[in-house]
Parts: structure tokens; sequence; C-alpha cells
């Protein structure tokens, strides 16, 4: 069951494409006036945009198309930030931990229980996940923003512009904080959207052919 009406596959795959290209756009423009955070964050978030599709053809594993654009919009949204929003909108890094955050908590639920589904002799309360999806992405949060201490160190050392940076123990806190928030959005729709995707990856992925 859910929450949230579908799009269609034709609209996702054109909302796809249109940030593709403006994925394209921005790389393109880093290149012309050379701007290497750009370039690294357009690339990176380019070939992550053409993972649902790889899903599809590869492991014959077809996203729920809400799903699909949650990934595309994530990484998307991260690009714009980096290409400049980050500087001019102080609200807009918080967006995207929430939604970076979110994906996060949805890839460690649709794993968490296509295992539970798979193994008999595993068994996850229901109640246990909204814990297990708080310990993932405060963990993770964690790991991200030590990353970001030690590519913060490495630019001082060396003069190179990182692709990511931190900007104070005030936006630490509030990285997390909406980290958070993803997190429990995740933890409270979650289930009715992601159930029938863990379904697809236990049959096709810990089944096997």
């Amino acid at each position: 069951m859910s929450l949230l009406p579908r799009p269609s596959r034709r609209n996702q795959r054109r909302l796809t494409r249109g940030m593709q290209v403006l994925l394209v756009g921005i790389v393109v423009s880093g290149v012309v006036f050379v701007q290497p955070k750009a370039i690294t964050n357009g690339t990176i978030a380019l070939v992550i945009t053409f993972v649902p599709a790889l899903l599809r053809r590869n492991y014959d594993l077809p996203l729920d198309p809400w799903l699909a654009l949650w990934i595309t919009l994530a990484v998307f949204l991260h690009t714009l930030g980096s290409a400049g929003l980050y500087s001019q909108l102080d609200w807009w890094d918080s967006i995207t931990h929430a939604m970076s955050a979110s994906l996060v908590a949805a890839v460690g639920y649709t794993f968490a229980r296509a295992v539970d589904l798979h193994n008999d002799e595993i068994y996850i309360p229901r109640r246990f996940f909204f814990v297990y999806l708080l310990v993932v992405v405060l963990a993770f949060g964690v790991v991200w923003e030590l990353f970001e201490f030690g590519l913060d160190v490495a630019a001082t050392a060396t003069g190179l512009d990182m692709p990511v940076s931190q900007h104070g123990l005030d936006d630490t806190v509030r990285d997390l904080m909406f980290n958070s928030l993803g997190a429990i959005l995740v933890a409270v729709f979650g289930q009715a959207h992601l159930s029938g995707v863990a379904e697809l990856i236990r049959e096709r992925v810990l089944m096997g052919p």
C-alpha cells in the first residue's frame, strides 16, 4: 500500500532526464570556468542517477518510480548546493542532509527487511526498525562529518579546493539534527513504500535465479 500517488514511469523518466541534463550542464560549466568542485560533485551525482536503470537492467529489479526519483533528487539537490546554493541559501544544506539521510535510512530499512523476510531464523520486530534506522543514519552522519573534517585538514595542508567542507560546530550539529529528521520520516512512513522493494530484493538478489 502506498501513501503517495505514484508518478508514471514515463513521467519519472522525463523528470530524471531533465535533472541529468542539468547535471551535465553543471559539469560542463565547471570545466569551462575551472571549478573542480562542480566537476567532481556533478560527475558523481550524474553516475548515481543511472543506478535505478542499472538495477532494473542487470538485476531485473524495477524500483518504485517515487524511489527512483528520490535517489536522483537527493544527489541533484546536493550538486545544486555545491554549485553555489549552499553559500546563497543557509537552509539548502539542511534540506540536502535530510534528503540524503532519508535515502540512507531507506537503503538500510530495505536490506534489513529483505534479510528478515528471507531467513525464518531472523525476526526483527517492526518497532525495532525505528531505533535501527536512527542508529544507522546517525552513525553514517558521524562518519560523514569526520570525512568532511578530514577533507578540511587536507585542504588546509595542500591548498586544494575540496568537494565538501565543514563550517564549524554549529553546522555539524545542525547537520546531525536534520539527518535524524530524515531517518524519522522514513521510520514513520517508509514501510508503506519500501516493503515491496524489500520483497523484490529478497526474491531477485538473496534467493538468486
